[in-house]
């Protein structure tokens, strides 16, 4: 029953029935937030343990540090030799260090602009022009920082198996192509994790620029819906393999696992990177929090720790997507108007509405007291050509306040499409 094919009494009829339930929606004064992929309180409570970790007298690592001094860049061999198997990389090549993978990836950028890499024939603001992909739908705290360094941002389509490799190959004949934003597992926001294939490919593929690299974010890596964990692919072994060391730079980290503002960020890279790498940071610091690494350590104890934390978080955030996605379909499956993604992990869905009617959604949805992500948001510089996609975040609200939030937005999104067809 596609909204197009109606005949026009029909539609009158639905679009009254519509505005009158938009009305309603006005009507109820609400006060609902879905903007951010932030964890719930409850998702919180589960690592409130770790408040009191490592305790009074425990400051001594088993390999013989005392965490409560200055010094070891590269973090604690205990965090480290956890988290690499994690992330599924020999433990000598993952750096642990404070609490966001987002500084890191900013210092990255930075660096290369101000220094150059290991593989630069000079820095990158020496360029007359950096290049950046940028996979869309995307994270929009990544095109951020490329933003922030007035870098061109070149969108790259995504497919159900990762960014479009027919497009990156032919974009990346161009040397000012200094890099690619990825989220590889349920990737921010279409829950999309990339192929092994896709991967390889990424690892082999020609590059017109010695420096060309692919910062690899693993954010969501852990983050699975169900009782599937997906392998983490080993992609610096796949980089080695092909010839290219040194071309990615990937990222990891707790936040959305234990205390999000108060976590242990990790970058695996290559030794030369990470060499590279702690010639500028040790210059900045003097050396990250060890004393919440140890506790992160005492808290997890080992993998299977870690994975016993991500079912509870799983508990918690599946019923939420659950009945995103039945409100959806509920409410707007039958008209034909809008698209979404159904992750089985990650912090997010991807909804596309009627072409041209996404800005307008957005507009209704403030107006009704719902707060959601600025349109074109997941895309560089905000701009989505086809104005459709909106990010939806069901993961901070109670299950309650998610039905009626997404009840609200399947009207938005009826409305916008209503006021659309009919102008």
């Amino acid at each position: 029953m596609s909204l197009l094919e109606l005949s026009s009494e029909e539609r009158a009829e639905i679009t009254t029935a519509v505005r009158q339930a938009y009305e309603d929606l006005k009507a109820k004064n609400l006060a609902l937030d879905l903007t951010r992929g932030k964890p719930s309180a409850e998702q919180l409570d589960i690592s409130e343990e770790l408040l009191s970790l490592p305790g009074a007298g425990n400051h001594t690592t088993p390999s013989g540090e005392d965490v409560r001094n200055y010094g070891n860049l590269t973090g604690i061999k205990e965090i480290r030799s956890l988290w690499a198997q994690l992330i599924n990389t020999p433990m000598e090549n993952v750096i642990a260090a404070d609490s966001s993978s987002l500084n890191i990836m900013f210092d990255l950028v930075s660096w290369a602009t101000t220094f150059g890499t290991v593989d630069s024939p000079r820095p990158w603001g020496q360029e007359e022009v950096v290049k950046w992909l940028c996979p869309v739908p995307g994270y929009d705290r990544h095109f951020a920082i490329t933003e922030h360094f007035g870098f061109q941002m070149i969108p790259v389509p995504m497919t159900p198996d990762g960014p479009c490799l027919e497009t990156v190959a032919e974009l990346l004949k161009d040397p000012q192509v200094k890099g690619m934003w990825t989220v590889p597992m349920f990737s921010n926001p279409s829950g999309v994790t990339f192929t092994e294939e896709v991967a390889r490919a990424l690892a082999s593929m020609e590059a017109a620029a010695p420096d060309f690299r692919i910062i690899w974010d693993n954010a969501y890596a852990l983050h699975t819906l169900t009782a599937e964990v997906p392998e983490v692919l080993p992609i610096l072994d796949y980089a080695a393999q092909a010839g290219n060391p040194n071309r990615f730079w990937v990222m990891s980290s707790t936040s959305k696992i234990t205390q999000a503002g108060a976590g242990v960020a990790f970058f695996a890279s290559s030794t030369a990177n990470l060499e590279w790498y702690g010639k500028h940071a040790s210059v900045r610091g003097i050396g990250p929090n060890k004393v919440n690494q140890w506790a992160h350590v005492e808290f997890f104890k080992d993998p299977a720790g870690v994975r016993a934390v991500m079912d509870k978080h799983a508990k918690s955030l599946a019923p939420k997507f659950a009945a995103v996605l039945e409100i959806l379909e509920e409410r707007l499956g039958k008209y034909e108007i809008a698209q979404w993604t159904k992750p089985t992990g990650g912090y997010f869905i991807s909804l596309d509405v009627m072409d041209g009617t996404a800005t307008r959604v957005v507009e209704l949805a403030k107006a009704a007291g719902i707060a959601l992500t600025s349109a074109g948001s997941s895309f560089p510089l905000g701009h989505d050509p086809l104005d459709r996609n909106i990010r939806l975040a069901p993961s901070l609200p109670p299950l309650s306040e998610v039905r009626e939030c997404m009840d609200g937005v399947a009207t938005c999104v009826l409305l916008a499409a209503l006021e659309k067809i009919q102008a």
